[in-house]
């Protein structure tokens, strides 16, 4: 019973993934749906303007949670719907909403067996899971800056680690920032785009003038802890 209770959340996220693709939901997930519905949209904002947001960070929380694709498409309809400070803020929320109910589950259900045969093994497994409890902060922000791993692997390998919760939390909340506000930019100023029947251009954030700046801080970030880890040893050593 107890087994069954720690793999409870995460077949609560499988079974509203499975529920959420079988309807087609996911289909909506598209800049044609913003172009249709644009005006109706920013209508409803208007007038419900606190209760727009919290749907909008519910959705983004629920989408980050399950790990369904379109993340670039909500975070544009953030910049669309709500403009690049508001819809960057929404958006950071319910990113990291969603970030940490996935990594909740995981570490719940597969974590602790993980870590239980890392501990009982004493080999290489156990000594990754240990450097990334050491400098999880480090390493997590690192993977958030430069958006080179799928955001979703970075949540299940921090819960398979067992980082710390509050290093995890925080070091999304940061790290996701710099994308985040880049692409609400793009979709606060997507009418007109979408008005002449063109595609905004995603790739923007691989772009030398923006991603060499956040390589650069990733770097870092990472070579900031892994000395502060060297330096933690060599004391210990001492």
């Amino acid at each position: 019973m107890s087994r069954f209770k720690s793999y409870f959340p995460l077949l609560v996220l499988a079974a509203v993934l499975a529920l959420v693709l079988a309807s087609g939901l996911t289909r909506y997930l598209g800049l044609s749906t913003l172009k249709e519905n644009g005006a109706d949209l920013h209508a409803f904002i208007a007038g419900n303007a606190v209760l727009a947001l919290v749907i909008y960070v519910g959705i983004y929380a629920l989408a980050t949670a399950i790990s369904i694709p379109g993340a670039a498409i909500l975070t544009l309809a953030g910049g669309y719907l709500f403009g690049t400070w508001v819809g960057g803020v929404a958006t950071v929320i319910g990113a990291t909403i969603g970030a940490v109910i996935i990594f909740y589950a995981v570490r719940t259900s597969l974590g602790a067996s993980l870590r239980a045969r890392a501990e009982a093994s004493g080999g290489r497994l156990k000594a990754v899971i240990d450097g990334v409890r050491e400098g999880a902060f480090g390493y997590i922000l690192t993977l958030r800056l430069i958006p080179l791993a799928p955001f979703w692997l970075v949540n299940v390998a921090a819960a398979l680690a067992h980082a710390p919760l509050g290093a995890y939390t925080f070091a999304t909340l940061i790290g996701i920032i710099p994308g985040t506000f880049i692409y609400c930019g793009i979709g606060a100023g997507i009418g007109d785009v979408l008005a002449r029947d063109e595609a905004p251009d995603l790739g923007i954030i691989f772009e030398p003038k923006v991603f060499v700046p956040l390589l650069a801080l990733g770097l870092l970030t990472l070579g900031t802890t892994l000395y502060q880890r060297f330096a933690a040893r060599k004391g210990r050593a001492q």
